[in-house]
């Protein structure tokens, strides 16, 4: 991890007359995967399996004892040996084995999870058996039915989730009933937002020439949804100049700054002269899409990173989609999804050589456009399901990649 006292930007002189040169934009798909390939994954640790959900494993989850552990009955009833009818000769219940062996003609009432006494061949639903005298009739049931054999679902060895698995609920669940008490994981990235502009107001119905702020409050829950973690929100004012550098060194302990707003060119904008000034690798300087066209994804010397993300709100949530997802994969060893290709039915403008980001809500014949989502505006984000890439040459009906949720 990054030195906290490592300061990698310092402020510089007030901006001069020319802009920094620009690289020729990125094609979209490009970026996702230049995003991707940059980042290095942080060193592995163990935790607790009850605190691994939201991490990335670091190694494959094996199993460590065949699974199950033994025959076990699927259903209540009666663990059987032979044909019909069949003695009773004691009761299995979860947790405690019937010790015995049955013979021919013989069985035991058993509960669902009970290990299955040695010279049962199946195990007889109580639904559809009889008892009277201590006898149970019913018809001759299929070798193994009901039971579930030792190591059906896994033998011992077996990998269960590779490493570069998101620990979700069901992992978590997976890996306990592996017998793990700790799983290696990768650390939650650490994200310091940063957001810019004079013109901002963090309460109330904003006056006139005023904005309120939609990113301050959007971005940690994004952050969280892609697998990082917040460490600080702030909000750094256009002038004096020079703020903006002071934050992104005051914020050392963050593996990831994510600066809103200050990514174009215009006079208060910032960040591109601060990179260039402070020796920063610009790994993608704009991306051909719309919205989002100015973001950014640079290296600093000190081996942290620097998101460019633009002012306006859903142009700042496609850029994090596009930019800010991917690095976060990458910094905790995940591959970078492979996103569904989808029928996508609307209207949406596609300018020739970029990629159009629209928000989309399902449907049954595939998904459909969602209204309300210029630059500026989030309805269309709220409301829908995920986000189609609407690429030159689409039409209505035809296929696109689409961004769901957490990629």
């Amino acid at each position: 991890m990054p030195s906290p006292t490592t300061s990698p930007v310092t402020a510089p002189p007030p901006p001069r007359a020319e802009t920094p040169s620009r690289q020729r934009a990125v094609a979209w798909e490009e970026a996702r995967s230049r995003a991707h390939r940059a980042a290095r994954p942080a060193p592995p640790y163990h935790v607790p399996v009850h605190d691994a959900a939201g991490l990335t494993l670091a190694g494959d989850l094996l199993a460590l004892s065949p699974h199950p552990a033994f025959d076990t009955a699927a259903m209540d009833g009666y663990a059987v040996s032979g044909p019909p009818p069949w003695s009773i000769r004691g009761t299995a219940r979860a947790g405690t084995a019937w010790q015995g062996v049955l013979g021919p003609g013989e069985c035991v009432r058993i509960s669902t999870g009970s290990l299955v006494p040695p010279g049962a061949h199946a195990v007889v639903p109580r639904e559809v058996a009889t008892s009277a005298g201590g006898q149970v009739f019913g018809a001759a049931p299929s070798e193994g039915g009901h039971i579930r054999r030792t190591g059906e679902d896994a033998t011992a060895g077996d990998c269960l989730a590779p490493a570069g698995t998101r620990v979700g609920p069901a992992l978590v669940g997976l890996a306990a009933a592996a017998g793990h008490d700790t799983v290696p994981v990768r650390p939650r990235p650490r994200v310091a937002v940063l957001v810019t502009g004079d013109e901002l107001d963090r309460s109330g119905v904003p006056g006139p020439g005023r904005v309120r702020d939609a990113l301050g409050p959007l971005l940690p829950s994004l952050v969280a949804e892609l697998g990082g973690g917040t460490t600080a929100v702030r909000h750094v004012p256009d002038h004096p100049y020079g703020g903006l550098a002071r934050e992104i060194d005051a914020h050392g302990e963050a593996d990831v700054l994510a600066v809103t707003g200050s990514t174009s060119v215009g006079t208060t904008d910032q960040l591109r002269r601060l990179l260039a000034d402070g020796g920063a690798r610009m790994v993608v300087d704009t991306v051909a899409c719309r919205p989002g066209h100015p973001m950014l994804l640079a290296e600093l010397p000190s081996h942290r990173w620097v998101v460019g993300l633009p002012g306006n709100p859903y142009a700042a949530l496609v850029a994090a989609r596009t930019l800010l997802g991917p690095l976060l994969a990458g910094l905790s060893g995940r591959a970078l999804p492979r996103l569904p290709r989808v029928p996508v039915h609307g209207r949406a403008e596609v300018a020739p050589g970029r990629t159009c980001l629209v928000p989309v809500s399902w449907s049954d014949d595939g998904c459909r456009i969602a209204a309300g989502h210029r630059a500026a505006f989030l309805r269309g984000a709220a409301v829908g399901d995920a986000l189609a890439a609407i690429g030159p040459g689409w039409t209505d009906g035809g296929p696109a990649p689409v961004l769901l949720p957490r990629v």
